[in-house]
């Protein structure tokens, strides 16, 4: 076997150790092996994870051969969940796999205590009532849940857990923590004590921006009432009184300060985004408090306290024209007051695990770090119950999706993937299904649709012919490319909530492979 350090090396550097340590501890419980779930799990074992659990009754029968790369001819008759159990274990025998040949649908109704055992469950091609009694289950039990589902050409994902807080949110676009619009005192110093009108060309044009903007955006405080530049005309005018100080055309240092003066006229304090973590009732800790909302807790009072209204610093600086010197004794800087800002709040971590009689060791010293090191990246999702949304979902959203061209297919399969529940609950089969009698199906399908939406409360919404006759023409069929399609999207975020890294879908993802396009409902 080889060295999971190598083994795993690409993904590594997406995720780091911990990402990839938490993977191998998790445990996966898979509902129906068909493509969808097949397609997710091999996703899953091939990225490392602990160990699976295949939930599925069915046997292999000849049109899994042309839609499961997971079965062949001589998986015929038998146990599917066995099949596709085997084949996965050989991608990856550092799995552990195992698999129970039992309908979902009667575990749930059962033996509800069984999931929670898991970490996370992926329940794939479930109808509506499945998923309503199951959703109960894994939030009663805290246990994470993934509902995956292709049918025809269409396919959804929805999460459900009641809070997932991710600290490394990783986003694509941030702006760096420099405080260029709040220097602290040593950043303020170091800039003082250098002088931007020195004679010498070459040290003129190896003064590090960070110096310039600091010392240029005191001497507009100065001349400006002590505000920064706001206006646009400020702005520009800003830029102009950089561009005069240039003695020379080369100087690279003088075009970078030009290019990053926005950071100057970013607002100081915090984003809105983290002022509602903090005001969240959830930062008024107790004694059962997750170890995410006593960071957040200690970080609400460093800022009102020590950050004087701004987060604790991240400490890293980017490249920048500079002479080596200047450029190590920023670094230094920065990371100095890092260090401080850190200690503050894991001394108040501390103080607080003590207060809600807590062991004040309890949460260790790199998750504290880390958690500072991004704290203004933050992230708190929430899901609804999926009955919750089925039974009352935000009616302005609905009416909104079903109205506005651009969501009018994503929202329509939205709301012919539960009227053909309803119709399977009345009829015994999906529309399409069997041979024969089409139209009678589609104008049934049509009936429920219409039905489901007075429901809603969308009384005179109604959706187009087209879209019921493609639904029945799906006759609930996976699709092998509609399958691989949504378990790659299905397992990108189970590997999110696992590895608590990068920000989970909310809502309800829907795949319209009519038009190639992927749309997020909010329906919440």
């Amino acid at each position: 076997m080889a060295e999971p350090k190598t083994k795993y090396d690409r993904q590594l550097r997406i995720w780091g150790e911990q990402g990839q340590a938490a993977l191998e501890k998790a445990s996966i419980c898979l509902l129906n092996c068909g493509p969808t779930g097949s397609e997710t799990l091999k996703n899953l074992v091939l990225g490392g994870v602990g160990s699976i659990t295949i939930v599925d009754g069915s046997k292999v029968e000849l049109g899994d051969l042309g839609n499961n790369f997971m079965v062949d001819e001589s998986s015929l008759g038998q146990s599917k969940a066995k099949c596709v159990c085997s084949f996965l274990q050989e991608l990856n025998d550092a799995v552990k796999a195992k698999f129970i040949e039992e309908h979902p649908e009667a575990l749930i109704d059962t033996n509800p205590s069984f999931f929670s055992q898991f970490t996370l469950v992926v329940a794939t091609q479930l109808v509506e009532e499945s998923m309503v009694k199951l959703d109960r289950i894994c939030r009663e039990a805290n246990v994470m849940l993934i509902f995956a589902r292709s049918y025809g050409l269409t396919g959804l994902v929805r999460i459900s857990v009641k809070e997932h807080a991710v600290i490394e949110s990783k986003p694509d676009h941030f702006l760096d923590d420099l405080r260029l619009n709040n220097p602290w005192p040593e950043l303020r110093g170091f800039a003082e004590a250098i002088d931007l009108n020195v004679q010498d060309p070459v040290a003129h044009k190896h003064i590090p921006y960070v110096v310039i903007l600091v010392k240029m955006a005191d001497e507009w405080i100065k001349s400006h009432g002590g505000s920064l530049p706001s206006t646009r005309e400020e702005k520009r005018e800003f830029k102009e009184l950089l561009k005069a100080r240039m003695v020379a055309m080369d100087e690279d240092n003088y075009k970078e300060a030009i290019d990053a003066s926005f950071k100057v006229f970013a607002p100081r304090g915090i984003s809105s985004d983290l002022q509602q973590i903090i005001i969240d009732s959830c930062a008024e800790v107790a004694s059962n408090s997750s170890d995410f909302w006593v960071m957040v807790a200690a970080l609400k009072e460093f800022i009102a306290n020590e950050g004087g209204g701004e987060a604790p610093l991240e400490g890293s600086i980017p490249d920048m024209t500079s002479s080596t010197e200047h450029y190590i004794n920023l670094q230094k800087i920065y990371q100095a007051k890092s260090e401080a800002d850190f200690l503050v709040i894991e001394k108040r971590v501390r103080n607080i695990l003590k207060k809600i009689g807590r062991d004040p060791n309890s949460i260790p010293k790199a998750t504290i770090k880390s958690f500072c090191k991004n704290a203004r990246k933050l992230k708190v999702c929430r899901y609804r119950l999926i009955e919750d949304e089925y039974n009352n979902p935000s009616l302005p959203e609905l009416q909104k999706y079903l109205t506005d061209e651009d969501y009018s297919i994503a929202v329509g399969f939205y709301i012919l993937l539960r009227a053909v529940d309803r119709y399977a609950a009345n009829f015994n089969s999906f529309p399409g299904q069997f041979d024969g009698g089409m139209d009678e199906d589609i104008s049934r399908l049509k009936t429920t649709a219409v039905s489901l939406l007075n429901d809603l409360g969308c009384n005179g919404l109604t959706l187009t012919e087209d879209l019921i006759n493609e639904m029945c023409r799906f006759g609930a069929a996976e699709l092998h490319t509609v399958a691989a399609f949504i378990g790659g999207i299905a397992s990108q975020e189970v590997i999110k909530l696992i590895t608590k890294q990068f920000v989970p879908m909310s809502g309800t993802y829907v795949f319209n492979g009519i038009d190639h396009k992927s749309q997020l409902l909010s329906l919440y």
